[in-house]
């Protein structure tokens, strides 16, 4: 695998990707402050002064605008698998940017605690725990893709974006749990790593990457 550098993007898409922030950020406040179900669209349009289309333009689902990391997980993951170096596996790739994740308090990476008023917003609406388990099911496919285009040696890559999806979710939510039940970010981190760490084992074991 022949890591390719990536191109830096234009002044035109820094402006998209800062409106698309701003227009969240707006969002998130409201929903934090009245409930996610008690804001509307309109609503989020006129304090982050766009209009309703704007909006829809860059978040296709009101969903999307508290979700706003959706495309980023996506790109995220399957970067780090097409961008990885000629002697990794994909995992071992994988189990680098989780940790990494880790090490930078990242919200992907599920640990701090500063996270568990996003979640705890995501768990009281029905809408947002729906697209939430939608989107780790983009997060599944686009792996599998990825996995079908750049490691021939996987057997099913299916199988594999599955089971890494799985093993990931598994970690996360269980540390969330934690961080809800009342526990410090910084006394589950220990463990955090090192269940990151066995399931990364466990499927470079079961696809004879290691």
């Amino acid at each position: 695998m022949v890591e390719e550098k990536k191109a830096e993007p234009s002044l035109r898409e820094r402006k998209k990707r800062a409106t698309r922030q701003r227009i969240s950020n707006v969002a998130t406040a409201l929903f934090v402050e009245r409930g996610f179900d008690e804001v509307t669209v309109a609503e989020v349009a006129r304090a982050a002064d766009v209009s309703a289309m704007t909006v829809f333009n860059y978040f296709p689902r009101k969903e999307d605008l508290f979700l706003d990391r959706i495309p980023e997980a996506v790109e995220t993951f399957t970067e780090a698998v097409r961008h990885r170096g000629p002697a990794e596996s994909p995992f071992t790739a994988l189990r680098t940017l989780a940790l990494q994740l880790l090490d930078e308090q990242h919200p992907l990476g599920g640990l701090h605690d500063d996270f568990t008023h996003f979640w705890q917003i995501v768990i009281d609406s029905p809408a947002l725990s729906a697209r939430a388990r939608e989107a780790v099911e983009e997060v599944e496919e686009a792996l599998a893709r990825t996995f079908a285009e750049t490691a021939p040696e996987l057997p099913d890559p299916h199988l594999a974006a599955a089971l890494t999806v799985a093993a990931y979710r598994s970690v996360y939510v269980t540390t969330a749990r934690r961080l809800l039940a009342g526990e410090r970010a910084t006394a589950v981190a220990d463990e955090y790593r090192a269940r990151m760490e066995a399931a990364f084992d466990a499927l470079e074991g079961v696809f004879g990457t290691a």
